[in-house]
């Protein structure tokens, strides 16, 4: 089956034609990247433009694969996107001979029963336990003996106006969008392991306007955020702090930025083209380090405290694995070990085929993992990375059940 991914972001927007192969790797036949124009921290301001953008982005995936695109899985993240975490209840039928499918689809049906504004519509509703009659815990209720089986679900939900405005720019382009799926949780499919998923880890995808937050405790999505802030505020800031154009900055940024100030040698120069066309500016590299240093600092800081407001700081022994473009950034890794005292790592999209080459960088994770996200579907297994997890295993059955329920 060949699937197609839109990753829609604040500095590029990046289309993926890939298909899965006999062995069950992903086969890259098809990319699409182009500069992002009309879209600000993941809404999109100039629909004209916007829509151009996305336009270009499909017409190199078609060139480059031969697919004609039609459809396709588009990931999301902006200050519009929110989640809470809720609970339902549901009484089993005929306890005595096990919960079946249909007990579970009820009870996270009552689960997603909550007040949300009129504003917002609901994204993702993504189970992580079950409680049969008091017991906590359990994953995998189907089939036990009980009477009163309890969801705890994960609820993503997105504003109805943004959504709406994205979508007429992609349909515009005469394709459908098949699904929303929420950025980190895509991030997330291509770059986690199933380890630290059970351990406890945070998903930290670090794009140009925005930071995206997911967090996995014992191998299910506890809790996802995003803070509206990100690479782009950098090269804001080197601009503002050193007086030159926003290009120059970004150029800079990308090839002498430093996230660390002790790493750069204090004699380190650096000469720049300055507003004008014979200006020139010289200034030392660990003066721009020190402006770096100070904005990942900051980006670091909004991430411990959300992690501690939800609760979930002490739970993730596994750290934070950090994606999107600001991950290439040498010495954040070191920043963030500091100013959060958890293990990092860098995460890259792993086991690709085809054109995978340019995909092999932090910065393609959400695309990579807007694919995956669609294969795992595709096969019934709901956004765990593993088929063969409890989660999978459910989804698979649920699916059967939800089809069964479609008429025709």
């Amino acid at each position: 089956m060949t699937l197609v991914a839109m990753d829609i972001g604040t500095s590029k927007i990046c289309t993926l034609v890939g298909e899965a192969d006999e062995a069950g790797m992903l086969r890259i036949l098809g990319v699409g990247v182009v500069p992002a124009r009309g879209i600000r921290r993941g809404v999109v301001v100039n629909i004209a433009e916007a829509t151009e953008a996305i336009a270009a982005s499909v017409e190199k995936a078609e060139r480059t694969s031969g697919y004609q695109i039609r459809r396709a899985i588009v990931g999301i993240a902006g200050p519009y996107v929110a989640s809470v975490n809720s609970k339902g209840t549901a009484s089993v039928v005929r306890g005595d001979r096990g919960i079946s499918p249909a007990d579970v689809e009820r009870a996270i049906e009552n689960a997603r029963t909550i007040a949300i504004p009129h504003s917002h519509e609901i994204l993702h509703v993504l189970p992580r336990a079950f409680i049969v009659d008091g017991q906590e815990g359990i994953r995998d209720p189907l089939g036990m003996y009980g009477f009163r089986l309890e969801a705890e679900v994960h609820i993503v939900t997105a504003q109805v106006g943004p959504l709406t405005n994205l979508r007429r720019c992609i349909e515009a382009t005469q394709i459908a969008v098949e699904e929303f799926v929420l950025s980190p949780l895509a991030s997330a499919e291509a770059v986690l392991t199933e380890g630290e998923r059970e351990m406890g880890v945070a998903l930290v995808d670090i794009g140009a306007g925005t930071t995206d937050l997911a967090v996995f405790v014992e191998g299910s999505v506890a809790h996802t955020a995003v803070i509206p802030v990100g690479g782009q505020h950098i090269t804001n800031d080197l601009a503002y702090g050193l007086h030159v154009p926003a290009t120059v900055a970004e150029e800079i940024k990308i090839q002498y930025g430093h996230a660390a100030v002790q790493a750069i040698a204090p004699e380190e120069q650096i000469t720049v083209q300055g507003f004008g066309e014979n200006s020139t500016l010289t200034f030392s590299r660990r003066e721009m380090a020190e402006i770096i240093e100070a904005r990942v600092q900051e980006i670091f800081q909004l991430i411990l405290k959300d992690l501690r407001a939800s609760g979930y700081e002490r739970l993730l022994p596994a750290g934070l694995v950090l994606c999107g473009g600001t991950a290439l950034l040498p010495g954040i890794r070191e920043v963030a070990r500091e100013v959060t005292g958890m293990p990092v790592r860098v995460g890259m999209p792993w086991d690709l085929g085809g054109l995978a080459e340019t995909l092999r960088s932090p910065m393609f994770a959400a695309a990579v993992g807007l694919l995956r996200w669609g294969l795992r579907m595709d096969a019934g297994a709901g956004y765990s990375p593993s088929g063969d997890s409890w989660l999978g295993r459910l989804w698979r059955t649920l699916r059967g059940i939800f089809r069964e329920m479609l008429p025709g």
